[in-house]
């Protein structure tokens, strides 16, 4: 029998497949670092910059990464730099590759500016992970804790409690609350109500958070002072600042621009703004020790110590690099630690409302008991 032909889509079909393909697909971070990697291995092996491209074209499968490779490949051919190509696709290459990419073009020092991305890549995707990590197990507790509190309330309690409101005798306390909550959460318009009004707040919430950027800084500023979290917040942004300025340093990106850069990469909207003024600070020559020191809250006078020590002794890339070692195994522990530290709240959190709960249950029969 004759093998059935593979159906070629029609040109529409085939735009539209590729604007699907480019809106909606989506590029791991696995594959980028994968892409790095080997261009790096090849360039060193001595293949070309178009040979090395090209390979990695037929090797990727990820459709939209083949696409944008393609491109690169054929922009590349044409004689642009791979730095400016590059430039052109910041969802799948952030400003900080380009910029070490483009520094090692100039100092021709590609292969050492790629290996240092692949490092700093390795490193960021190993904090993320430690960060994902520790919070899925609290995370499924809690979401079974909200399923589990919401069936018995909408469910069962109804169901239970439906024959104390038969009895003559005065009910407890915890009861008629039991009661209460109860029969406003078994009302489905109630229900209705609490939900959208959940998602209308959630909602305001995204957005003034992206939109008003004094509600922003607020709710960052009062993330830096929550119990256990602000700790955490705090040094995984210098685990951040300090590898990628390192990474940037190393791969001979001028201080001011690497700043510059590195701001943007943290997650917290104070820091992104101290390293910005940082950055114009710089071009009047002062030191960035000096500048960071009037950001006691934010930098710690440890790096405030290792980055001046950095400056004095011509070694403020290795210093850093130091401190985002430092600061990136001081994450992974406390993440680590995390679920220990939060594991006993859920237990006496749950606890106390199971206990609540039986209490208001039993007391009423208990009652009931001794009447009779």
């Amino acid at each position: 029998m004759k093998k059935k032909e593979k159906k070629e889509l029609s040109p529409q079909m085939q735009k539209v497949n590729n604007w699907l393909t480019t809106h909606f697909g989506r590029i791991s971070y696995v594959e980028k670092i994968f892409f790095v990697d080997h261009m790096r291995t090849m360039i060193h092996a001595g293949l070309s910059l178009v040979e090395a491209i090209d390979i990695l074209e037929k090797e990727t499968e990820n459709k939209k990464f083949k696409m944008i490779i393609a491109s690169i490949k054929s922009e590349v051919e044409q004689g642009q730099t791979f730095s400016d190509v590059l430039a052109r696709y910041p969802k799948a290459f952030p400003i900080i590759y380009v910029k070490m990419v483009a520094a090692g073009e100039i100092a021709g020092k590609l292969e050492e500016s790629l290996e240092q991305i692949v490092v700093q890549m390795q490193k960021n995707h190993d904090l993320i992970s430690s960060i994902r990590g520790a919070m899925i197990y609290p995370a499924v507790i809690i979401t079974a804790m909200i399923g589990v509190a919401t069936l018995m309330v909408t469910v069962i309690l109804p169901k239970l409690l439906v024959i104390f409101k038969d009895f003559d005798t005065e009910l407890p306390l915890a009861t008629k609350v039991l009661i209460v909550i109860t029969d406003f959460a078994s009302n489905p318009f109630n229900l209705t109500v609490i939900v959208i009004s959940l998602i209308c707040f959630t909602t305001l919430y995204i957005y003034l958070l992206r939109k008003v950027y004094g509600f922003k800084r607020f709710i960052h500023n009062v993330n830096l002072h929550l119990p256990i979290f602000g700790k955490v917040i705090k040094q995984i942004n210098l685990a951040r600042f300090s590898l990628t300025l390192s990474s940037l340093l190393k791969s001979t990106v001028p201080i001011m621009t690497a700043v510059d850069i590195t701001a943007d990469t943290c997650s917290n909207v104070l820091y992104k703004d101290s390293l910005h003024r940082a950055s114009e600070t710089i071009q009047q020559g002062t030191p960035l020790s000096e500048i960071l020191s009037e950001y006691n809250k934010l930098f710690p006078p440890m790096v405030t110590e290792m980055i001046m020590v950095g400056e004095r002794t011509g070694e403020i890339g290795h210093m850093l690099n130091e401190l985002s070692d430092f600061f990136a195994k001081a994450v992974d522990k406390t993440m680590k630690n995390f679920t220990t530290i939060i594991e006993p709240v859920i237990i006496l959190v749950l606890g106390v409302a199971v206990a609540g709960m039986a209490v208001a249950v039993i007391m009423p029969m208990y009652s009931l008991v001794q009447n009779f």
